[in-house]
């Protein structure tokens, strides 16, 4: 089941994916005598997975109200989070070793997350545009990365009950000004300027998505193949993360994560390989899509 946020005739709306359709869940919410969040955000909120098997429900039934994929322009499925994205640093051994130049310190594998956030107000959508700030920064990198998209509130989560508190899953491009990040000697800035975090086209609900998660994830620049590995290979796995960050920490409903990148990033190249105007950069992940971003 995918949830996806669009504009349809000048209008903001969210629904269901259905082959090359969308079903309005408002359509879907008054079959079920259900109140009609106003967004996905206060979907999740609302319902969790509360709904879910109601809905295939009536997914499976005919005559439902369906606008055509093709017809509508993709949003990020969260345009506005509540709060910072959670971010991983180096949570992929070959990246946390290619990218030595990065603050935190030596080009080691971690011991323990290295958590960070960036501001996302908002993120932005599938085939929407990065912009360069060009009068401040000409190192812009991309890093593909698998979203948790958190289902309900908790604190001090038990690794073994971690699947019960996820939504869904999601793809990210973490985008990066390498300059910024390494004047400042942190990742915060350099990470949230303004359209740099696309995240999209939808959020798949995880009961699509085999537990633990073991996705193909992949990013291509102009059509050629920079990043390829599994999540399988993350240092910090995602029922770990979700314990770990929830201890002494309440995580809520609608927040993101984006759980870490592999190796292939554009400064990972010698000489590096950062992004310039008009490329292209798809962002694919199995069983999830591709999320496409032009850059300005």
């Amino acid at each position: 089941m995918k949830f996806i946020s669009y504009l349809y005739k000048g209008k903001e709306g969210y629904g269901i994916v259905d082959k090359d359709s969308i079903v309005p869940m408002d359509a879907l919410l008054n079959q079920l005598g259900k109140e009609v969040p106003k967004n996905l955000l206060e979907f999740i909120e609302t319902y969790s997975d509360s709904l879910i098997e109601d809905l295939k429900a009536i997914l499976s039934k005919e005559g439902l109200e369906k606008i055509p994929y093709d017809g509508v322009k993709i949003t990020a499925p969260i345009p506005y989070p509540r709060r910072n994205v959670f971010c991983l640093g180096k949570n992929y051994e070959e990246h946390a070793l290619e990218v030595k130049s990065l603050p935190s310190g030596e080009a080691a594998v971690p011991k323990y997350p290295i958590y960070f956030s960036k501001i996302a107000y908002p993120c932005i959508g599938h085939r929407d545009k990065v912009i360069i700030p060009k009068e401040y920064s000409n190192k812009i990198d991309y890093e593909v990365e698998l979203a948790i998209v958190i289902g309900r509130d908790g604190r001090d989560i038990p690794i073994e009950k971690a699947e019960d508190y996820i939504f869904g899953y999601t793809i990210a491009n973490d985008i990066t000004a390498r300059d910024i990040q390494r004047k400042h000697s942190q990742w915060f800035k350099g990470k949230s300027l303004d359209t740099f975090t696309p995240v999209g086209p939808y959020i798949v609900h995880k009961s699509q998505i085999g537990f633990p998660v073991e996705l193909d994830i992949a990013c291509k620049v102009n059509g050629e193949v920079r990043q390829k590995s599994n999540t399988k290979h993350m240092i910090f796995h995602i029922p770990y993360i979700i314990s770990d960050l929830s201890r002494g920490l309440t995580l809520r409903a609608g927040d993101i994560i984006l759980t870490g990148t592999p190796a292939g990033v554009g400064m990972g190249f010698d000489p590096p390989r950062f992004l310039k105007v008009g490329d292209v950069v798809e962002c694919y992940i199995e069983k999830i899509g591709t999320l496409v971003n032009t850059i300005e």
